[in-house]
């Protein structure tokens, strides 16, 4: 096994852990597309060059073989086709460095098209989410939807669409880019948006809410107010503490401090242009903008919609809002 092959079956295997007991590593883009990459040179040199000099080799073997052995081809053509069939499977197999290069290289790049373009799973870690999304949910993120966007860089080159209110989004974290959060979007680029005493207001008009049962956190063992919100045209559910809640103030990190106001543990804000106000639907136990900022576009990852597995609610399959 070369040492490409083992680094590639060690990073794949600490993707796996990695979507089991946390957040991907947000490298493993730049892993993958370094692995695409080499993997790729060697498929391409293998394919113009390596299997074509491999390809003459086994022939002028093939010839000399034929013509050595010539005068006992009727005594033992039995043997001798076994002995010939051998030397051409010999000549023709790809060198160990080929193999474990070249050889990865159409699994890779797929894994690399499907994560980098179209779908990247996700993990939830924590319950800022709840009730729509429980700690340890493995969900879909859809990475076109938003925009092709270039691997790595994150920059987009193909406009598809842009985040809407109440779509739940996948963004890295402003002050640490390493880090994927996953919130759902309140306000878009130009918006005021007011949240005080837990009323939400965007643009002047109070969103929608109808409260409905309590409901309980087995894992916190904790009861909560539960509300139906809409946001757009997205209905979805949201809890709050029983109780004042939490206090909104600014954390020591904000994108733009300037663009909001806090007051009577509340906070108006104006989004800035080619960002997004986003906010968990568990109120009280979520960090979001109201305490440090805006997203940028360009820390946009896309929208999750699809939970495909939880390990520990083996029903959480389905799609959700």
């Amino acid at each position: 096994m070369s040492a490409l092959t083992a680094v590639v079956l060690a990073a794949l295997g600490v993707y796996v852990l990695a979507m089991i007991g946390g957040q991907a590593p947000t490298d493993f883009a730049l892993f993958l597309f370094v692995c695409t990459a080499v993997s790729g040179v060697y498929f391409a040199a293998d394919l113009w060059l390596f299997a074509p000099r491999r390809r003459e080799q086994a022939v002028r073997a093939l010839l000399e073989f034929d013509r050595r052995n010539r005068p006992a081809a009727g005594s033992a053509p039995e043997a001798l086709a076994k002995e010939r069939a051998a030397l051409q499977e010999e000549m023709s197999r790809r060198p160990w460095w080929v193999e474990y290069t070249a050889g990865f290289f159409p699994v890779i790049a797929l894994v690399f098209v499907l994560r980098s373009f179209l779908f990247e799973p996700f993990r939830i870690p924590s319950g800022s989410m709840i009730p729509t999304l429980q700690v340890g949910d493995l969900i879909l993120v859809n990475k076109y939807q938003y925009g092709i966007r270039l691997p790595v860089l994150n920059r987009t080159v193909l406009e598809l669409g842009h985040p809407q209110r109440g779509d739940v989004m996948v963004f890295r974290y402003p002050h640490q880019p390493t880090q994927d959060y996953i919130k759902r979007v309140v306000g878009l680029p130009g918006d005021r948006v007011d949240y005080h005493d837990r009323r939400l207001t965007v643009n002047g008009v109070l969103v929608p809410m109808r409260e409905t049962g309590p409901y309980f956190d087995p894992g916190r063992v904790q009861n909560y107010l539960q509300f139906n919100e809409t946001l757009g045209s997205v209905e979805h559910r949201a809890i709050f503490s029983e109780g004042e809640g939490a206090r909104i103030a600014p954390a020591a990190q904000h994108t733009n401090r300037d663009a909001c106001v806090y007051s009577g543990g509340g906070v108006a804000c104006t989004v800035p242009p080619e960002s997004y106000f986003v906010m968990g639907d568990n109120r009280d136990n979520s960090e979001d903008s109201r305490y440090w900022g805006f997203v940028p576009d360009r820390n946009v990852v896309g929208r999750a919609f699809f939970i495909w597995m939880n390990f520990g609610n083996v029903g959480r399959i389905g799609r959700f809002h």
